[in-house]
């Protein structure tokens, strides 16, 4: 199987390609970008084609493409791919609005091609365990969750509005309500929301807490801000905390760690655990070669992205939003 990647703009770009480089029976088999510096860096780097115009590389006889540019250009790159015929894997959030993502979503199904959206915490193995307990009514009723995905501001284009649509909010609330629809199977009814510009010198959102109800009636909170600091022994967290009728259950994704306390380099943490990544391509490599939908579709981008723009709407209008 022959995959490429467009544009090696997202952070997350580097870990899919390693995936693919030592995955048996799969071809990492050009990178598009166009930023010729950056395509040509990684292109030398992972030993393979770079193509400065990414149209070259659909025309290529890849059979699937991962998405990894800025948000706003989820949209013309995914529709692209699909009109080419290749398979697409997109980076979250799929799109910057449901017009968007609709599209995205209704042209891979007119060209018979899977989209999948990289959601790669489906594929922690805390989160998978939770998820057995709650299949198997360990806990219950899901009354209430309290979620946190708070992280390190990214910079670059994640603060360039027009690049990224949006701050912490968009880039953090999706990995987690995410989860939270997977988990109950419920969707969100209503979205009420607090956002702020609390830790950065530059007009974007870099907080927020969002309060949701759910269609089976259970109600969450979610931190999902940029509140770590450049000290933080990594990127951010990924935890909830869920009340049932027969039990709680708290979920650490990121426990999977030795905690390194150095003179040099401070406090570092170093995984020993799964690889969410490698999960995530691996499912989407079989998903293609099975003829199956991915485990996270297209339809969930757009479901986690649609509580993200809620979100901002509350925030704006200060008071609860609900959702159709």
């Amino acid at each position: 199987m022959k995959i490429g990647i467009i544009s090696f703009a997202h952070m997350h770009a580097t870990s899919y390609a390693s995936v693919l480089k030592k995955m048996k029976g799969v071809t990492l088999a050009g990178i598009a970008d166009d930023n010729e510096d950056r395509g040509q860096k990684y292109a030398q780097l992972f030993e393979t084609t770079f193509y400065k115009n990414y149209h070259e590389l659909l025309d290529s006889d890849i059979d699937a493409v991962i998405v990894t540019s800025e948000n706003t250009l989820h949209h013309q790159h995914v529709v692209a791919a699909a009109n080419a015929g290749k398979h697409v894997l997109c980076e979250k959030p799929l799109a910057t609005n449901l017009q968007d993502m609709e599209e995205m979503i209704r042209v891979c199904e007119q060209n018979r091609v899977l989209l999948g959206t990289a959601f790669p915490v489906r594929f922690n193995t805390p989160v998978q365990q939770a998820k057995k307990l709650l299949e198997q009514g360990i806990l219950g009723d899901i009354l209430a969750i309290k979620g946190t995905n708070r992280g390190t501001n990214p910079g670059g284009w994640f603060i360039d509005k027009e690049k990224s649509g949006g701050g912490a909010v968009l880039d953090h609330t999706v990995h987690v309500v995410d989860i939270m629809r997977w988990f109950t199977g419920a969707e969100v009814k209503e979205v009420y929301a607090e956002i702020g510009n609390l830790y950065i010198d530059h007009p974007i959102d870099d907080s927020g807490i969002l309060s949701m109800e759910f269609t089976n009636g259970m109600i969450a909170t979610l931190d999902c801000s940029w509140s770590r600091n450049d000290y933080y022994p990594t990127w951010g967290d990924v935890t909830m905390e869920i009340i049932g009728s027969k039990g709680t259950l708290k979920i650490d994704a990121f426990s999977q760690k030795i905690d390194l306390y150095s003179n040099q380099d401070g406090v570092k943490w170093i995984g020993w655990g799964d690889d969410m990544d490698a999960g995530l391509i691996e499912d989407f490599v079989a998903s293609i070669r099975e003829g199956r939908s991915p485990l996270a579709t297209g339809h969930a981008g757009l479901k986690a992205v649609e509580v993200a723009l809620a979100a901002y709407q509350s925030f704006g209008n200060k008071a609860p939003v609900k959702l159709k």
